[in-house]
This record gives C-alpha cells, sequence and structure tokens, in this order.
C-alpha cells in the first residue's frame, strides 16, 4: 500500500473512531440524567418509576450492513442523519403511566431535542408489539467542538419488554420465517401482556387511594421522607431565611 493510501486509512480510522464515541459519550449523557431521575425520586417521593436501563451502541458491522441496506451515502454526516438507532437506550417501567411521565420528564430537558415520538402503546403494531420510541438529540462536547447526536429511546413496562424479548428470540431463532402457529401465539400474549398493566396498574391505583396517598409524582406526598440534613443545618438555614440570606451557610 502506497504511503497516501495508508494515510488516508489512518484517517479514515481516526474520523470512525471519534464517530463512534460521540455515541457512547451521547448513551452516557442520557445514562446520567436517568440516573438523576432515579435518584431525586427515590430519595423525594418515595417512589422510582424505573425499573432498569439498558443502553447499547450499534457494531461497527452492524452500522456499514445497515448502510448498505438503506442506500445512504457512507460519509459520516449522512450515516448520523440517517441511521438514527447508532445509540439505544431503553427504559423499562414498573406501569403504563409511568412509561409517558418518564418520557416527559426526559424530553422537556433544555438540552434534548425531540426529533420523533412514536407511541405504540396506544397504537401498537400489527403483531401486539408495544413501547413508547422517541428519537432525541443530544449535544456532545468534543474536543474539537460540539456535536448533535441522535440517541434512539425505548421506554416501556415490564410485561412489554418481556414479551418483545421473546419475540425477538424467536424471530431470531427463526431468521424471521416465524412458523403462523407461533405468530398466533405471539400475538395473542401480546393482549394478554396488555391486560395484565392494566390490572397492576388499577392494583397500583387502589393500593394508593386505601393508603390514602397522592400521586407518588407530586410534592406532595405525605409518605416523602425529610431530607436527610443535620438539625444544626436546618436551624442555620431558617436563621438565614429570617434574616433574609445576607449571610453564609
Amino acid at each position: 500500500m502506497d504511503p497516501a493510501s495508508i494515510a488516508e486509512a489512518k484517517r479514515l480510522r481516526t474520523e470512525f473512531t471519534r464517530f463512534m464515541m460521540q455515541y457512547q459519550f451521547a448513551i452516557d449523557e442520557v445514562l446520567t440524567k436517568i440516573s438523576i431521575l432515579q435518584d431525586e425520586f427515590t430519595h423525594l417521593h418515595s417512589y422510582n418509576p424505573i425499573e432498569h436501563v439498558n443502553s447499547r451502541v450499534k457494531s461497527p458491522e452492524s452500522i456499514i450492513d445497515k448502510v448498505a441496506r438503506k442506500g445512504c451515502d457512507p460519509s459520516f454526516e449522512a450515516i448520523r442523519s440517517t441511521i438514527t438507532d447508532i445509540a439505544g437506550v431503553r427504559i423499562t417501567c414498573s406501569f403504563i403511566a409511568d412509561t409517558y411521565r418518564v418520557l416527559e420528564m426526559l424530553t422537556a430537558q433544555s438540552d434534548i431535542t425531540v426529533r420523533e415520538i412514536k407511541d405504540y402503546i396506544a397504537e401498537p403494531k400489527a403483531n401486539g408489539y408495544k413501547s413508547l420510541h422517541a428519537i432525541i438529540e443530544i449535544p456532545v462536547f468534543m474536543s474539537n467542538g460540539v456535536v448533535p447526536v441522535l440517541v434512539e429511546l425505548q421506554i416501556r413496562t415490564i410485561a412489554m419488554d418481556f414479551w418483545a424479548s421473546l419475540e425477538h428470540k424467536i424471530y431470531y431463532k427463526y431468521s424471521g420465517e416465524v412458523p403462523g402457529h407461533l405468530v398466533s401465539t405471539l400475538t395473542g400474549t401480546a393482549q394478554i401482556a396488555s391486560e395484565l398493566d392494566r390490572r397492576m396498574e388499577h392494583l397500583h391505583a387502589e393500593v394508593r387511594a386505601l393508603d390514602s396517598e397522592t400521586d407518588p409524582w407530586g410534592d406532595d406526598s405525605p409518605t416523602a421522607p425529610e431530607p436527610p440534613l443535620p438539625e444544626a443545618i436546618v436551624t442555620q438555614l431558617q436563621e438565614l431565611r429570617r434574616r433574609g440570606g445576607t449571610q453564609q451557610v
């Protein structure tokens, strides 16, 4: 290989590495936001709507395969705008209402731009698949400037996630050619999962009502614990308020 080709290969390798790092950093940013929400609700509202979180960046092989299938120009700019699921974050919630609330809280943040939302909970796919999908854009601060990076969010309940995981495994096993009777069974189990979600949400609301609790998302929840501040700090804060905040804590 001539020196010019070697130099070009090295440049391309560096650019691709930087390209992939941007997506990992975007995921890291989103995971940090989710972690903050989890901690806030756990400590201030005695309730955590998020059961667990998964993330992944597509492999280079998977990206190249999708570029070929879509007939996308192989430039990094074209790939960035065309392939919107290179970075993916999946949030599993306890209840249906939680999925919408978590999506609302994340997309309301000032540094997140919503590019697309698909509500497969309100309008499931033909096979019964349910989930909230959102394409969000988040700024990633690199050494050479700010890069807007797309991240695909999937937000679903435990029942939806269990069904989707099983469906994926079956389609993978049969390479997409799933026997008809299994397809029918999958559709039927999707309806069962949906019914389970409805019943669990109803049970959850009933328990809250029996305990005379307010909405766990609200700031006035009577079960919310007091912040774990030492009494001396609380007293000092009260004194500062009385004096108009003119002293330093």
